[in-house]
Formats: structure tokens, sequence, C-alpha cells
């Protein structure tokens, strides 16, 4: 196969919606806009010391940060696959990833700044490994490295409490290379804003032995907060496999409210 051939296979290109696709879309947008508030509202619970955090943030920190997003999703990238078989490999429901980054953060958060920078790259395997096996769910190869290209796309959900919040759906349905330098030039894209949501996270750990609660806490919301964008985009590509993405893609926008983005 060709390595820019495109992972959606389209049934019926000229099959326009139907009322049950067209509420399963709605349905679908509803969840997106839930697994922000989910993140809000711990970010919000742990307000104070995300805003105590943050004076403790060095200056130029947030370049650091998406430097360490770009190497953790670059390490999660490589290694998904192989982790399926092993250590890892057990860790495979959402109860179990969940937990895994509960107490990563936990962790993390324990010993302050240094310990939660330390354990981002832990955490952002779990929670790719998590995306990955949701893909797998809706029909997706997990073996495929285009499989996990669109689990980096999950990543690039845009600043919480932003108007661009949400998936990235500009360029959906794509088609994909899968050469090496296309793989960091989404992760480039996608970085910043992981780091975003990440500085807040780290911000929430900055206190020292406080921050294990926080870490926690944040970690449980994150893994919840990126699982729900990626059943959206996966069940989203879904059912591209029978219509056309373009009015998929157009029918979400439409639900969310917002204007279809171009590339």
């Amino acid at each position: 196969m060709d390595q820019n051939t495109p992972t959606l296979k389209v049934v019926n290109p000229d099959q326009p919606l139907t009322d049950q696709a067209r509420a399963e879309i709605a349905a679908l947008a509803v969840r997106q806009r839930k697994a922000g508030g989910v993140l809000m509202k711990a970010i919000n619970f742990v307000g104070n010391q995300v805003e105590d955090g943050m004076k403790l943030l060095p200056e130029g920190f947030r370049k650091q940060v998406d430097n360490i997003a770009k190497a953790a999703l670059e390490q999660s990238f490589n290694v998904a696959k192989a982790s399926r078989g092993g250590p890892l490999g057990k860790v495979s429901s959402s109860r179990s990833h969940k937990l895994a980054a509960a107490v990563s953060g936990a962790v993390g958060g324990f010993g302050g700044l240094p310990t939660a920078l330390a354990e981002i790259p832990v955490t952002t395997t779990v929670i790719f490994r998590s995306v990955l096996s949701i893909a797998a769910e809706y029909g997706e190869d997990p073996e495929s490295e285009v499989t996990r290209m669109e689990c980096l796309r999950v990543f690039g959900a845009g600043n919480i409490g932003a108007d661009d919040d949400g998936l990235d759906t500009a360029f959906f349905g794509a088609r994909l290379s899968i050469s090496g330098p296309a793989v960091h030039g989404l992760i480039n894209k996608v970085a910043p804003k992981f780091g975003a949501v990440i500085t807040q996270k780290l911000a929430s750990q900055a206190v020292p032995v406080i921050g294990a609660a926080a870490g926690a806490g944040t970690n449980l919301a994150f893994v919840s907060y990126y699982t729900e964008l990626a059943h959206v985009h996966f069940a989203l590509r879904q059912l591209a496999r029978l219509y056309d993405d373009q009015q998929v893609i157009e029918e979400f926008h439409k639900q969310l409210g917002r204007k279809v983005p171009t590339a």
C-alpha cells in the first residue's frame, strides 16, 4: 500500500446523511462539549493552587513545556505499538488507564515541579495507549502507523476555555504521509496545544506534597478528556467510512455552532 494512502474508504460517497447519522453526530458534538467541561471542573477545583503554582513557574517555562510535550508525544508514538505486547499491554481498559494515570500524577506531584516534569512522558504514554485502544474499538488498525498519527491528532485539542477548544478537524480525512518528516510535522503542530493543557496541570502540581492530590485528580481528568475526544474523533472517522467525510464534518460543526475550518 502506498504510504500516502488514507485509511478512510467511503462505502458510498454520494449517500446523503440519514436522520440516524445526524443524530449520532449531534450526540458526538454534545460529548465533545462535555469533555471540555470535565477538565475545566478539575482545573477550577484546584484553581487557587493553579494560580499559586503559576507564580512558581520560571520565565520562559512555556517553551520548555512545549519541548517536553514534543518529546513525550514522539516517545508515545514510538512505544505505543510495542507496549501493547509488553508490560503495559495488560493495561488495556479505560479504568486501568485512569488508575495508572492517577498513580503517576500523584507520584509526580509529590515532589513538586521537578517530579511533575519527569512524570509527563509516563502520563502521555498512558493516555496515548488509551486513545489507541479506542481507535481499535472503532475499526481502526492499532498496528498501523496511520492510526497512531490519528491518535496524535486527538492531542491537538485547542486550549481549554478558548474558542478553538475541541478536535482539530481542519485536516479531517486528509491524506497522511507516514514518513519521518510528516510525523515530526504533526507533532510540532499538536505539541503547543497539548503543552497549553500540560502547563495548567504542572501549575497544580508545583507545590510539593499538596501537588500529589492535585496531580492525581488532574491526571484523571486528563485521561477522561482525551479519551472522550478520542471517542468523538474515531466515531466521526467511522461515519466518514460510510458517508463523504466533508458532509460528516459539516454536520458536526453545524451541531457545534461553528464554521467548518479550512486547511
